[in-house]
């Protein structure tokens, strides 16, 4: 476990946490390269991960799901309950596989693969960083289809919160849940996309979620879709 000295003004904070030194060196070699980035703490298990995650605030983890002890998905799971600010980034062998949708369920923003290239590492983190999902509501739909009932299930979400869409934000809602684009929801309901996009935030606003991905995992665990 080790933590980096102090800072520059305003970098992006981020902590990597994986039982592999060596991936980990590749990784900060990669990140450190962006003047903007600052690795802050290295992890190499789920329990190492949450207790840094508490002392070194990152504001992005990329966190491993297979690591000794405590692994990656429940240590999302309670860095989110208790640092729901947190962005974390799921790392993974294999794109399509149950331990990329349990992190995205337990709370993470997207998942990378291992060898992915260290443009699409970067465009991740700087991602997540602005609010949005790094991994498409599209391919949550496919997760959720291939998955879904396999996995534990996760505290529900309030239903009575849907219940305060209007119908338009009802039927964006369940689009939004089909994996749709906004130029995709724009061209099903004939809106422009600036309108699509200022229901999509309300929408958001209004159920309590952070991105696109946690609607279609919430239309899901309410039956609405799937199954």
């Amino acid at each position: 476990m080790t933590v980096s000295e102090p800072s520059p003004p305003h970098p992006i904070r981020i902590m990597l946490a994986d039982d592999q030194a060596l991936l980990r060196v590749g990784f900060r070699m990669v990140l450190e390269a962006e003047d903007d980035f600052l690795v802050v703490a290295e992890a190499g298990d789920g329990a190492q991960a949450i207790a840094l995650a508490a002392s070194v605030r990152p504001q992005v983890i990329l966190m491993d799901v297979r690591m000794p002890g405590l692994d990656g998905i429940e240590a999302t799971r309670q860095i989110m309950a208790d640092r729901p600010h947190t962005r974390i980034i799921i790392l993974t062998t294999f794109d399509l596989d149950e331990y990329a949708f349990g992190g995205l369920r337990a709370g993470a923003s997207g998942f990378l693969l291992k060898n992915a290239e260290p443009a699409e590492l970067i465009t991740a983190i700087r991602t997540v960083v602005s609010g949005e999902a790094s991994v498409s509501p599209r391919v949550t739909r496919r997760l959720l289809d291939l998955f879904g009932t396999q996995l534990p299930q996760t505290e529900a979400h309030d239903a009575t919160a849907l219940a305060a869409l209007t119908e338009r934000e009802t039927e964006v809602f369940l689009a939004m849940a089909e994996g749709l684009s906004n130029t995709e929801l724009a061209e099903r309901f004939f809106l422009s996309e600036s309108t699509v996009k200022t229901h999509v935030g309300r929408i958001l606003h209004k159920l309590g979620l952070r991105d696109r991905v946690q609607a279609v995992i919430l239309a899901y665990e309410q039956g609405l879709v799937g199954r």
